[in-house]
């Protein structure tokens, strides 16, 4: 009976929260939100008080809180539902860059997204942000403490980012006060956290099959990491400061832990925190860059006899070997941003997450 009881009274509390009670200004949809980054984003929202759509392909995890719609990102039918009522959308959905699937980079990221901009508008939705990525304006030289004022890469460093250049400017031109839709890109950089499903399973990966050997270059180039959660706080700011008066509008911002970390010390701190060894023997960056130029020529040749895909390219050369790092000062003055969670604490966090694949001594 008491079991029975508590279920009612479940449904109750959901039946509450997802009702017309709720002001609108904190209803939202995550699109995207069974994914890493999204499923953090949910969580977050929560826990300020919002009231959570969640759109996605599959359904991620199971909360009563949120209520799931599924379908086709470039479906206006599938879309509008998620969309209908809620004052704000957060969109995240993109492939992860290491499926190298250019069709669907170009089907979620770029017409998927026009698809979200349209229906945004057809339901209503007053703030649209967007997670864009700071790769936009990288063309696989130096950036120090790069400006979100400097141009989008010519050359970007391979199809993904030219889908998320796309996406980025049909979203931002989309920006409009005079009907009431603002937009915002969000452009975090080396995503990572507890629950990632990329960044330390391949890298342990990789290690397990031995090839974290070497550091490419001397190994001082700096590059920004993002906790998880910091990039969360940055997307939930910029919701929460949009306004018609605001100088946001239409623009965007770079978020980061604001620590920038020698590359290969912080794949080591992940390793060595899991005992595994660091990479520790040295190649040059220009070596390397030309063998892994070599080689995708090689693989192009190739590839009408051998169904082959490479790991060792010249753009990951770039991402391991050149200085990446992006100036906070934007979202500081304009959104009051700062990282919950410092470097050192977001190690630590992200290596005890993972402690199941630590390997055994």
């Amino acid at each position: 009976m008491d079991q029975e009881v508590g279920e009612q009274m479940g449904d109750k509390v959901k039946e509450m929260l997802l009702s017309e009670d709720v002001p609108k200004a904190k209803k939202c949809t995550v699109i995207g939100g069974s994914g890493f980054l999204g499923q953090h984003m949910v969580e977050q929202l929560l826990a300020r008080g919002y009231t959570v759509n969640v759109f996605d392909i599959r359904q991620g995890f199971d909360n009563p809180q949120v209520q799931f719609f599924l379908g086709d990102l470039c479906s206006q039918q599938d879309l509008y539902p998620a969309l209908k009522g809620v004052s704000t959308v957060f969109h995240c959905a993109s492939p992860p860059p290491s499926s190298n699937n250019k069709e669907l980079f170009y089907r979620v990221n770029y017409i998927g997204t026009k698809n979200v901009i349209e229906t945004c508008k057809e339901a209503g939705v007053q703030k649209l942000i967007l997670t864009s990525s700071a790769s936009v304006i990288f063309e696989g030289v130096d950036i120090k403490n790069g400006t979100e004022d400097l141009p989008y890469a010519v050359r970007p460093i391979d199809y993904y980012t030219k889908t998320k250049i796309l996406q980025e400017m049909a979203v931002l031109s989309a920006n409009s006060p005079e009907s009431n839709f603002l937009t915002i890109a969000i452009r975090p950089h080396g995503i990572f956290g507890p629950r990632d499903p990329q960044l330390v399973p391949i890298l342990i990966e990789a290690a397990r099959r031995g090839k974290m050997k070497f550091i490419i270059g001397n190994g001082k180039n700096l590059v920004d990491f993002t906790f998880v959660e910091n990039v969360v706080h940055g997307h939930i700011l910029a919701a929460e400061h949009l306004a018609h008066d605001a100088a946001l509008c239409g623009k965007a911002f770079h978020i980061t832990n604001d620590e920038p970390i020698p590359f290969w010390t912080f794949l080591a701190r992940l390793l060595t925190g899991l005992n595994y060894e660091a990479p520790k023997y040295h190649i040059p960056y220009w070596v390397a860059y030309y063998l892994a130029l070599l080689l995708t020529l090689l693989v192009a040749l190739l590839r009408p006899v051998l169904q082959l895909r490479p790991t060792f390219t010249p753009m990951r050369v770039a991402l391991a070997g050149t200085f990446h790092y992006y100036s906070c000062e934007r979202a500081k003055k304009a959104l009051g941003y700062r990282p919950l969670v410092t470097m050192d604490e977001a190690v630590e966090r992200t290596v005890q997450s993972f402690r199941h694949l630590r390997r055994k001594i």
